[in-house]
């Protein structure tokens, strides 16, 4: 869910990867069904005794942020929907995964307005980058090591919140994950910041 923001910034260059604009790819589809799939989860994670349901769906849609991004790498068919698609569904489902744990109050309101803060600060590089300069800012490997400790942590801090077998541990080890995945989160916002401005400063090619 986390890693769409730093795709939004990233710049697509890996070597053999073409752009289509076609609709109907295998990559897009995927995104299509996470999207479609996002109310599922707001009921499950809204609901009484169908928390745990909802975490696994929501781990499972998690999950496919991957999978589309993997399979347009392979099939050579990362498409400019798919670009502007992707990020919006996972920030869509982020968006209401965090409102439902804080309702629930099984998640802070602040550590939720961290997350949210700082993809918010990340957009507006990506879009300032994108309309000034028509480029992108390439995604740091640290980004990457934010991403996944955030993807482990949320969803495991939600499981101990909601009470569910082993909640003690999945607290803590959730919260461990949190807040390293939360510090690189704004190490590596800081140094796509920087980014930004070298790029601003730099001669248009």
């Amino acid at each position: 869910m986390f890693e769409s923001i730093d795709k939004l910034v990233s710049a697509s260059k890996g070597e053999g990867i073409t752009r289509t604009n076609r609709i109907l790819t295998w990559p897009n589809a995927i995104t299509i069904s996470r999207l479609l799939l996002i109310p599922a989860v707001v009921v499950l994670l809204s609901g009484d005794g169908t928390e745990g349901w909802g975490l696994a769906l929501l781990v499972v849609v998690m999950a496919s942020d991957w999978l589309d991004g993997f399979v347009a790498r392979k099939t050579h068919s990362v498409s400019e929907l798919g670009r502007i698609l992707d990020p919006l569904s996972d920030r869509i489902l982020i968006g209401a995964a965090l409102i439902v744990f804080v309702v629930q109050d099984v998640f802070p309101l602040w550590s939720a307005a961290l997350i949210i803060g700082r993809d918010l600060v990340l957009l507006i590089v990506g879009a300032i980058a994108l309309s000034l300069r028509g480029q992108t800012i390439e995604v740091r490997w640290l980004g990457k090591v934010a991403t996944f400790d955030l993807m482990v942590g949320v969803p495991l801090v939600a499981w101990g919140g909601f009470g569910l077998p082993l909640a003690a541990a999945t607290l803590a080890i959730g919260w461990t994950c949190f807040a390293m995945g939360a510090t690189l989160y704004y190490v590596t916002a800081v140094q796509y910041i920087r980014d930004l401005s070298t790029m601003l400063g730099s001669p248009r090619n």
